[in-house]
């Protein structure tokens, strides 16, 4: 059977569940196609928590992050959920830029200074070790209510939404249209949105030039909470490479709470390179020891032997920016490097204005070629 559409989305996590809604609420023909079931824990979208961090510096950055507040918002408007909670946000480590408060305030952000002591009196689960930058805007978000949340307004607003529906083929027509197979449907539509993380390079490998992706399998973990008494902030602890006291860090590390499972922690973007169809779930174990270190050293409130360990995937660009661009009738939304959650409803928005807007163009620094001279 052969259907005509307008749009197809390929891919039914945060990215793709968003942009569907955005173009569903303009009164667009959407289809939302995800080859497994709704929040499976295959690659990147799955889990209760992640970081809302509002504390960039660069100007693209704060733009779209800024954006993306107003627009959590109005999904939980639309949805009657709960997906954000401004908890607050920490910044320490000797690795957070001097003039980070001046540059958030340029741009209409609360943020301020704390000292240790007044940061250790608030959250006692912590320990700093520099002036913190604290953000009271930022905090955590639900991606498990998001997802189902944007999929469920997508549809209220005349969109359809498939999961279990793995899509076979995808190529250009003659006539610049796309067709999108599926083992039930062919769609023939006018364009289709990738956003399928780590499966990019295998969905339109050839078919489109972007920067180069590799997929790594990241292992956080969820450390059991010992101090009851303690609140948390959602939390960066930020290093200086060289710098003897981070000898053992692999990166910069993040973490929240999770209500339920503890405080999770984790290093950024320093997983082994997985194909996402083929990989093991299981942590590197010098890699989760070094974790530990790190929770017996700068968290307290946690019981660094009692831990449950997370899998998930980042699909990384090289300068950890985003691809949001539009190739004929490809509108690609990829390479979201482990920072892109926060984002979400921004960039549906960026990625749905492809679709509806002839004169959009991508933000420079998110734009496929930006690597090219």
């Amino acid at each position: 059977m052969t259907e005509r559409i307008e749009t197809v989305v390929v891919g039914g996590g945060l990215m793709g569940s968003a942009t569907a809604w955005q173009l569903a609420k303009r009164g667009r023909e959407v289809t939302l196609l995800e080859q497994f079931g709704q929040l499976h824990k295959i690659g990147a979208s799955h889990g209760t928590t992640r970081n809302f961090n509002v504390g960039y510096v660069e100007e693209h950055y704060l733009a779209l992050v800024k954006e993306a507040g107003r627009l959590w918002r109005e999904l939980e408007a639309d949805a009657d959920v709960s997906v954000l909670n401004l908890l607050g946000m920490t910044n320490h480590g000797k690795g957070v830029p001097a003039q980070h408060v001046e540059v958030l305030r340029a741009h209409g952000i609360s943020a301020q200074w704390l000292s240790v002591d007044e940061a250790r009196e608030r959250w006692s689960g912590i320990n700093f070790d520099t002036k913190i930058l604290f953000t009271p805007d930022g905090g955590r978000l639900d991606p498990s209510t998001a997802i189902p949340a944007f999929q469920a307004t997508t549809e209220k607003f005349g969109g359809h939404v498939r999961h279990e529906t793995p899509v076979l083929k995808v190529a250009e027509t003659a006539n610049g249209q796309v067709e999108v197979v599926t083992d039930s449907v062919t769609y023939l539509a006018d364009q289709v949105v990738v956003t399928v993380g780590g499966w990019t390079n295998k969905f339109i490998g050839g078919q489109l030039s972007y920067p180069r992706l590799y997929v790594t399998q990241e292992q956080p973990a969820h450390f059991a909470i010992n101090n009851e008494a303690a609140t948390w902030p959602s939390f960066n602890h930020r290093r200086i490479i060289g710098d003897p006291q981070y000898d053992y860090w692999y990166s910069d590390i993040y973490g929240m709470l999770t209500p339920g499972e503890g405080i999770k922690a984790g290093w950024h973007g320093v997983g082994i390179h997985v194909d996402p169809d083929n990989r093991s779930f299981q942590y590197e174990p010098m890699m989760m020891r070094a974790l530990q270190r790190y929770a017996r050293e700068y968290l307290p409130g946690v019981d660094p032997e009692q831990f449950t360990d997370i899998s998930c995937t980042y699909t990384m660009s090289s300068d950890e920016a985003f691809i949001l661009d539009r190739r004929g009738p490809f509108i690609l939304g990829a390479g979201f490097s482990g920072q892109g959650a926060k984002f979400t409803p921004a960039i549906g928005r960026v990625l749905a204005d492809f679709v509806t807007e002839s004169k959009a163009r991508p933000i420079p620094q998110f734009a496929a070629g930006r690597f090219i001279a």
